[in-house]
């Protein structure tokens, strides 16, 4: 071992990285965390976003009423018809930290960000960068390779719109086997549109566009049959607000600032939370309970403020108290409970029918609660004990709640069927970031149950509390869970069974993308020298024409079947995962009741139409 004390100090080990290398090195600090496009708060989604969001700022400011995109699997083309950046300062703007025209506040009032790293980080963290402005006739451009300037033009005659080009392919060294998942995209951008009502997005060749706001948001997030009362929706100078009860359990929030969509609330959030339970209390005169007030709530949020602070680069959480720097204007929570008392007390005065439907709706979860006392604390009790040896659960050492921890993000829990599958998992996971919680068989089909089933049911009980959510998601452990079964019809069947529980009681981590299903190869083709593995019936094709010579090839047929050395390859680094995403005009009543209720027709017919018979291995002719 060195001798650490004789080690060298001087001089020579002080070392000054260029803002480039240091974005290239250090990317988590400007872009969260890296990953492949499976979830939503990947990287390459924060590239788009900072990109885009330039260009919604100079809409903000009244310049340009459209902006066009294009996003391959691994290119994005963003054109605005704003102002367009200045000629003399298009490589500055892209490529020198800190420097942007949104320092000057008289320019930029309120816009997503202050920094001037965002468009410098894509730049850097792409293989090939081109930004192009359009002024007044005139034009230039300037291409760059992780961040280093290639070539450039000079000033040219352009007949275009004024505005700004910018294209990017993100670096695939840095983003390995990235793509891109169309469903992120689209929320990202019917996002941009609610929160910016008159503005037209044209996206790979479909137009975006809301005309009423947080209004339309909360109408494509909600079905018309479950609400108990037509959406709320107030607008005010800096702050817009839409509500309404549902019959779903948990809360359901979508939180914005300057247009910047705010997946773990902040500030703002926390002050509208409190600000509506406030507001009921004194138009009813009853002393609620918090939760009740809450319970089934659909919200949108959005407020705009003054050089907003985020706790992190990637702005998914507001860190403002006060909604300008002038120490003597007014606190976040302070603008937001004064608007909400004025409006929504003003309203519902107006509204005797959703001022019942409110109080209805608060006395239901009142007497769901207290059914759910007696049997919440028996359960709470049960699973305590079972937690001091929990069988079921073999958890691992860092977690989502650790703040501190670079590898939250990375905190991961395993859902497996059976002692052989959990086994292999359990024996190659990485015992920092990947837990594992294992079912003893097919878990209750809990379809139109109510939420005392997770108490009376031990095994649901005990994953609640492995998770920490039966409060709701914000003391989430893990970042990712992932429905681990064999894929086959049983293991199908699980995965439907799992989602169920997650979709009725727990739908807030599926909407904000914590829910996986694991994919593992189908095939292993290898001959002396190397072996693939394959998660298709194409990729098995392409590997036996590959290696040639008739090849050894084995169908796993169940995940106990994997040898732990071989399976930790699969929920490594190069882990396939593929999200449960929820479409945006998806009902999940609608969407359970159909794959989950009583028979169908309807139902039986979609499994016709959609099964597929596979050919046993021993009939397929190997490729040579």
């Amino acid at each position: 071992m060195a001798d650490l004390n004789n080690i060298q100090y001087d001089e020579n080990s002080i070392r000054s990285l260029d803002w480039k290398e240091h974005i290239r090195l250090r990317p988590g600090m400007y872009i969260g965390k890296l990953g492949d496009g499976a979830s939503v708060d990947d990287g390459i989604y924060v590239l788009v976003k900072e990109i885009v969001d330039n260009s919604i700022d100079e809409h903000m400011m009244g310049n340009g009423k459209t902006i066009e995109i294009k996003i391959s699997e691994h290119r994005v083309e963003v054109r605005d018809y704003g102002r367009g950046i200045p000629l003399g300062k298009v490589i500055d703007c892209v490529s020198k930290i800190n420097t942007g025209g949104k320092y000057d506040s008289g320019a930029f009032q309120k816009s997503v960000g202050l920094n001037g790293v965002g468009t410098k980080a894509v730049n850097a963290l792409s293989n090939y960068f081109k930004v192009q402005s359009y002024r007044d006739g005139k034009t230039k451009w300037a291409e760059f390779a992780q961040g280093e300037l290639m070539q450039e033009s000079s000033e040219e005659t352009a007949s275009g719109r004024n505005g700004t080009f910018i294209a990017f392919e993100p670096d695939n060294l840095i983003f390995k086997n990235f793509k891109y998942i169309p469903q992120y995209l689209d929320s990202m951008i019917w996002n941009y549109c609610y929160l910016n009502a008159g503005l037209t997005i044209n996206f790979n060749g479909q137009k975006y566009f809301s005309q009423n706001g947080l209004l339309d948001l909360l109408r494509d997030k909600t079905d018309v049959d479950t609400i108990r009362y037509p959406i709320i929706h107030l607008k005010g100078d800096d702050i817009e607000l839409a509500m309404t009860h549902s019959n779903q359990y948990g809360e359901e929030y979508y939180s914005f600032v300057n247009g910047q969509y705010t997946t773990q609330g902040g500030t703002h959030l926390a002050a509208f939370r409190e600000s509506v339970v406030r507001v009921i209390r004194e138009h009813f005169g009853k002393d609620y309970a918090p939760e009740d007030v809450r319970s089934s709530i659909v919200a949108a949020i959005a407020i705009r403020v003054q050089e907003p602070i985020f706790e992190s680069q990637t702005k998914t959480k507001l860190g403002s108290n006060t909604i300008s720097p002038d120490p003597t204007s007014q606190t976040v929570r302070t603008f937001i409970n004064d608007f909400v008392k004025a409006n929504l007390d003003n309203y519902l005065h107006m509204h005797p029918e959703s001022r019942d439907a409110i109080k209805k709706r608060i006395e239901q979860s009142e007497r769901e609660r207290k059914e759910l006392a007696g049997i919440k604390k028996l359960a709470n009790e049960r699973a305590k004990k079972a937690n001091l040896h929990n069988k079921k659960l073999r958890d691992c050492r860092q977690h989502l709640t650790d703040a501190k921890n670079d590898d939250r993000f990375e905190t991961t829990l395993f859902i497996t069927e059976g002692d052989s599958a959990s086994g292999s998992i359990t024996k190659s996971r990485n015992v920092q970031t990947q837990a594992v919680f294992s079912l003893r068989g097919k878990p209750l089909n809990c379809f139109g149950l109510t939420k005392k089933v997770v108490y009376e049911n031990e095994e649901f009980n005990l994953l609640q509390h492995a998770l920490d959510i039966e409060n709701g998601i914000e003391n989430l452990r893990f970042n990712r869970i992932v429905i681990a079964t064999d894929a086959d019809v049983d293991g199908m069947h699980i995965r439907l069974l799992i989602m169920t529980f997650f979709l009725q009681f727990f739908p807030d981590l599926v909407r904000n993308g914590h829910l996986y299903i694991l994919e593992t190869p189908l095939f292993r083709v290898r001959n002396k020298k190397e072996t693939i593995y394959c998660y298709s019936e194409e990729e098995k094709k392409a590997a036996v024409q590959k290696l040639g010579n008739k090849p050894e090839i084995t169908r796993f047929k169940g995940l106990g079947e994997i040898s732990p050395e071989e399976f930790g390859t699969f929920i490594g680094e190069n882990m396939h995962l593929e999200p449960i995403i929820l479409q945006k005009e998806m009902s999940i009543q609608k969407l359970l009741t159909y794959f989950m209720g009583k028979n169908s027709p309807d139902r039986q017919k979609f499994i016709i139409d959609n099964l597929k018979i596979e050919k046993n291995i021993e009939d397929l002719v190997a490729i040579s």
